[in-house]
């Protein structure tokens, strides 16, 4: 895998430019925060990971507000907006992203299988949002390309 390459890239970037990064991950289960931590001194960079899994923790954890849940789902960009945000306000970390999705097996018509949705937010404001559609590759192929995804949205906000 890659992600170790992208770790560091990304880790270098966010070290020159005095960044530190909070991750809010939902369908990813803390890989994203796993594959940063692997690199050697990412301490000086990654200030924590919040993994969210369930509705309630993404209300509890992160301030994501159940009305947000109970329009959008769980899997949308609002949400995902939502959960970027409260990590910065719930860190010391002046960039965060988010990850939240159905990694699979299932889905639905308008919620397909290896939907993905990301935010970023840095220094306190939201940044762009988007949804990536990886189809139904399975859940570990989601779960994966998603991680990969992430990791390439940080450096390409630093870049």
């Amino acid at each position: 895998m890659d992600y170790l390459r992208l770790s560091a890239q990304f880790l270098d970037l966010a070290r020159a430019r005095g960044v530190r990064l909070a991750t809010a991950e939902s369908c990813t289960g803390g890989l994203i925060a796993a594959a940063l931590t692997e690199v050697a001194g990412a301490s000086d960079v990654f200030e924590r990971g919040f993994v969210t899994y369930s509705n309630q923790a993404k209300i509890d954890m992160l301030g994501v507000r159940r009305e947000t849940l109970d329009v959008y789902g769980a899997v949308s960009e609002e949400v995902a907006a939502e959960m970027a945000m409260g990590a910065l306000a719930r860190s010391q970390a002046t960039l965060a992203v988010s990850v939240t999705g159905i990694a699979g097996p299932g889905g639905s018509e308008h919620k397909p299988e290896g939907r993905v949705c990301f935010g970023l937010a840095v220094n306190g404001q939201p940044a762009p949002i988007e949804t990536v559609d990886f189809g139904a590759i399975g859940r570990t192929g989601v779960r994966q390309a998603a991680v990969r995804h992430a990791l390439n949205l940080l450096i390409s906000a630093l870049s």
